[in-house]
């Protein structure tokens, strides 16, 4: 049985593809799986309107691609219960379609950032971002 009195934290996460079947991630600088590659985002703030647009701000300061919010496609939701071993994290994740020649560049908490191709990833991803990925990629 869950522990229901853990806080629950509210995250939003980017799938940034281009045409040519790339996707964007981020190589973690901290724990838990630092060192590992992980889609881009973060902590819904108090200051953010809403997950959309939290979605954008992380994007931006964890890769510096900027789109705007209403540019994000949903995917989904993903809030199973032992996502993330630091408690209860729930996210939404968003779709970003950006040209191929989008540069891309580590912020101040991801140690790089780079452009993968989807059939060649880095394993294992942190988290659950693989099985993001397959959803947020089916059919692409």
């Amino acid at each position: 049985m869950p522990d229901l009195s853990e806080e629950t934290r509210y995250t939003a996460d980017v799938v940034a593809v281009t045409p040519d079947r790339r996707v964007l991630l981020i190589e973690r600088d901290w724990p838990p799986y630092e060192g590992r590659w992980a889609l881009p985002g973060g902590h819904v703030d108090p200051t953010d309107a809403s997950s959309r647009e939290a979605a954008a701000r992380e994007l931006a300061e964890e890769t510096g691609v900027r789109v705007a919010p209403e540019q994000l496609h949903p995917i989904g939701r993903w809030d199973q219960p032992g996502r993330d071993p630091r408690g209860r994290y729930i996210t939404d994740v968003y779709l970003a379609e950006v040209p191929a020649d989008t540069s891309a560049a580590a912020g101040y908490d991801a140690r790089s950032a780079r452009w993968w191709p989807l059939d060649s990833l880095p394993e294992p991803l942190a988290f659950d971002h693989a099985d993001i990925l397959v959803k947020a990629t089916a059919g692409r």
